[in-house]
């Protein structure tokens, strides 16, 4: 459970709505915490009968999901697949820390323990699968070296390709994404309880579509690796070893169920109460957000400042989505840092304005930081300490500009994942 206090930087201690912007926040990522969504889901919605339930956990939000399920329901065995471990309290259970949001020697053994589970199951058993955000990393039994694997993800991240697409790459070379779970769960009937961490909740690029038909072919992953031209940046092997997955209308689906428990729409419908009940004027002007961080923060503060001549203060617009970085220089931070980064210079001069952008996983990009905060004052800040908002935008710097003037969000993990939230004020 979040406290308004996790939320509170340099700038948000002295504003005088400081304290009501860190409760907006607070019962935000409050709204879609997964234990909570997984026992609201299952109490109103009757679990089939099975002779043995198993739960396979996977993602950031594994643990929680996994430990509300076994105070509902008696399972059998139990294998988690997550980021970050906390204590389950169930027995029996295995834990695994994979690795994110490059794969590595703990995702193979991830993939390697979901294999083994899998095998156990039979027609007339149960698997309720709890999957969230960062499943695609933490999880894999790739078709190619895992060193090929590494590569691959990290120049996807680096040249900016959005989720959906190093997902797509993902499910066609890896053998329990794009419906491999269902495929390998020897005709088991299957409930996936689901989080949602991509823009327009598609079930196949959640945590690359364990348990869902895929859509997409081994020629729309040729198209991504030509769309970025890194056909001849990435090993041989990725493309001697791209396959087709299981498509909608497999007859395995048919002992399927994939229900989405939480998304980003919950997320901003939660911003957007509890900003009215503080006395804010609000509207969501953005979901499904895409594109590269810097424009699209350039794009949300001249918004904010157009909204300044046309809805009275003080207002609040919201957006929501997940954005992209192309990677250009060598500095530290992540996509909201850089969109917040973005809106710096835009906003500059403006009195009384504030934008925030962040994770709701708590986690930015490879950093310890959940986000930023930027008002009209943060360019002449910067300024006084010898920074500048477009010089540390060229090297991908968000972090120490951040970091220099205190306005870092720290969190810590939050244990969900439902993309990134996108709040605006004037006062």
């Amino acid at each position: 459970m979040f406290v308004p206090g996790q939320f509170l930087t340099s700038t948000l201690r002295s504003h005088p709505y400081g304290d009501s912007i860190a409760r907006i926040l607070a019962f935000a990522f409050n709204s879609a915490e997964p234990g909570a969504a997984v026992k609201v889901y299952l109490r109103g919605n009757p679990l089939p009968g099975a002779r043995r339930t198993f739960a396979l956990g996977l993602g950031k939000a594994a643990c929680a999901m996994t430990s509300a399920l076994a105070d509902e329901i008696r399972l059998i065995n139990t294998l988690v697949i997550t980021k970050h471990a906390s204590p389950l309290g169930l027995e029996p259970v295995t834990v695994i820390e994979g690795n994110h949001p490059i794969p590595g020697r703990g995702s193979l053994a991830a993939g390697n323990a979901a294999l083994e589970f899998l095998s156990q199951l039979t027609q007339d058993d149960l698997l309720i699968c709890l999957i969230s955000g960062g499943g695609s990393a933490l999880m894999s039994s790739p078709r190619i070296p895992l060193e090929d694997l590494q590569v691959l993800t990290s120049t996807l991240l680096a040249c900016g390709a959005r989720i959906d697409e190093i997902n797509t790459l993902r499910r066609h070379i890896d053998s329990l994404k794009g419906g491999g779970v269902a495929r390998l769960s020897n005709g088991a009937r299957i409930v996936s309880l689901i989080l949602s961490d991509v823009v327009g909740d598609s079930l196949e690029a959640i945590a690359s579509g364990p348990t869902a038909p895929d859509p997409t072919t081994v020629a729309d992953a040729s198209l991504i690796l030509e769309k970025y031209d890194l056909k001849n940046e990435i090993p041989a092997s990725i493309l001697h070893s791209l396959h087709e997955t299981l498509k909608p209308g497999d007859p395995i689906f048919g002992r399927v169920e994939n229900r989405i428990i939480a998304s980003n729409q919950i997320v901003l419908k939660a911003a957007e109460v509890q900003a009215k009940q503080e006395g804010f004027e609000t509207k969501i002007i953005r979901v499904n957000l895409q594109g590269e961080a810097s424009v699209v923060g350039r794009e949300i503060a001249l918004t904010l400042k157009e909204s300044l001549v046309s809805i009275q203060r003080p207002f609040c617009l919201l957006a929501g989505g997940e954005t992209t970085v192309t990677l250009n220089g060598d500095g530290k931070g992540g996509r909201n840092q850089e969109l917040a980064l973005a809106a710096v210079d835009a906003l500059d001069g403006l009195t009384d304005v504030m934008l925030i952008s962040i994770a709701t996983d708590g986690e930015d990009g490879p950093t310890d930081a959940a986000g930023a905060v930027t008002t009209g004052e943060s360019a002449q800040r910067a300024n006084r300490l010898g920074m500048s908002a477009a010089g540390h935008l060229s090297r991908n710097d968000a972090r120490t500009f951040f970091a220099g003037l205190n306005d870092l969000i720290k969190t810590g993990p939050s244990g969900t994942n439902v993309n990134d939230l996108i709040l605006c004020f004037a006062f």
